[in-house]
């Protein structure tokens, strides 16, 4: 089958959704099929992957859901689509963030005047959190009703649950916290940062790792609000490859993952699942999908800093409960293989292909085709 794998997002910035597709696009070619990644990228040409089409260099942040999208913009966005599409002869197109209105519209305009026969699937990632629309689905229904699959994240097993890892060398004394994204208002760094406290005073052998795609004006902010508080031990470690990543999760007693919303899945989560970590999190409509209260983690009230402190010291000082905790939580992780969720987005594929067979087939009868939406519900954005 020949794929093309559409992102709105700058794909030279890690991300969420970037990661996901990637992981998907890789397990489609494990499994023989021919897959292309469309996206803009801010990148030099020279240094993108080899199966990304670069179809715009022009990225613009805009504010989206929480945080900050950078989109690609070009004004010959259109004519290249149509051009792409006329040589490629795609299968299917999967858009994710069908929404967006960029690089997404574009693509399922023209698809549907140049290639017709062309399956069209949509990934709808972005959702507000209120108490009419808990999640992804419930978000897009309110503007395109339908009939919606939910397909979860993925993660890799065989590298996140490698226990044969070395652990981080630096860190391997003491408590560890570990918090994994970026350093948007959204994520709830604030509420850990002043939980932190209450921690090193119950704990003071206890350190925070902060891993993620943050900049160093990111950083600043919460480093001038660290020296107020007058504590020690917040290591800003940055960016990191996923195989860096999986040693901090396994050199790490607690992931805490506060974000105050706007997350539909936390694919962080999972990940910390899959290495054995627990986890204590934000009690919030994405997250208690993946994490069991009590079960993988604990889950506390959003911007409760002294709530979030207390599950942190209770994990800290019951290890025992922790390591029950990682153990559930990697038998969990294991129903989430990137095999796993390719299977079930590709069978999504064979059944639109279906669909629009039927259809064509049926097309000088009465038959009126019933609107099939996918949702595979979605990473959290880094």
């Amino acid at each position: 089958m020949k794929i093309a794998i559409v992102s709105p997002y700058d794909f030279h910035y890690a991300g969420g959704v970037t990661k996901h597709i990637t992981n998907l696009a890789e397990s489609f070619r494990q499994q023989g099929h021919q897959v292309s990644i469309i996206a803009p990228s801010s990148q030099a040409v020279e240094k993108i992957p080899p199966d990304l089409i670069r179809i715009s260099g022009f990225v613009v942040p805009v504010p989206y859901s929480g945080t900050v999208a950078r989109i690609g913009f070009s004004p010959w966005l259109l004519q290249r689509v149509r051009a792409l599409l006329q040589r490629e002869s795609f299968d299917v197109v999967h858009l994710h963030e069908p929404m967006i209105p960029t690089l997404p519209w574009a693509v399922s305009w023209q698809t549907q005047r140049v290639s017709p026969q062309t399956a069209l699937v949509g990934t709808f990632h972005a959702y507000s959190e209120s108490p009419s629309s808990p999640a992804a689905r419930d978000y897009v229904s309110t503007y395109f009703p339908g009939s919606y699959r939910v397909i979860p994240n993925g993660v890799d097993v065989g590298l996140f649950g490698n226990s044969e890892l070395p652990p981080v060398a630096q860190f391997s004394e003491g408590f560890n916290l570990l918090f994994v994204g970026r350093l948007e208002p959204r994520k709830g760094f604030h509420y850990l940062m002043q939980a932190y406290a209450r921690v090193k005073m119950a704990l003071p052998q206890a350190r925070l790792l902060v891993v993620g795609p943050y900049t160093a004006g990111d950083r600043l902010p919460y480093e001038r609000e660290l020296h107020r508080l007058r504590l020690s031990d917040v290591h800003f470690i940055g960016y990191v490859s996923d195989e860096e990543l999986a040693r901090y999760y396994q050199s790490s007693q607690v992931l805490c993952a506060p974000s105050t919303g706007f997350e539909s899945f936390g694919m962080v989560l999972l990940e910390a699942m899959a290495a054995g970590t627990p986890i204590v999190a934000s009690d919030i409509e994405g997250y208690r999908r993946v994490v069991n209260h009590q079960a993988e983690g604990l889950l506390v009230p959003p911007k409760d800093e002294i709530a979030l402190a207390d599950a942190l010291i209770h994990l800290l000082k019951h290890p025992e409960l922790g390591r029950a905790m990682g153990r559930r939580g990697r038998a969990k992780a294991s129903g989430y293989t990137w095999d796993q969720v390719a299977k079930r987005v590709l069978d999504c594929y064979h059944e639109v292909l279906d669909w629009k067979q039927q259809t064509h087939s049926a097309e000088r009868g009465q038959l009126v085709p019933r609107q099939r939406n996918y949702d595979m519900t979605k990473p959290t954005s880094w």
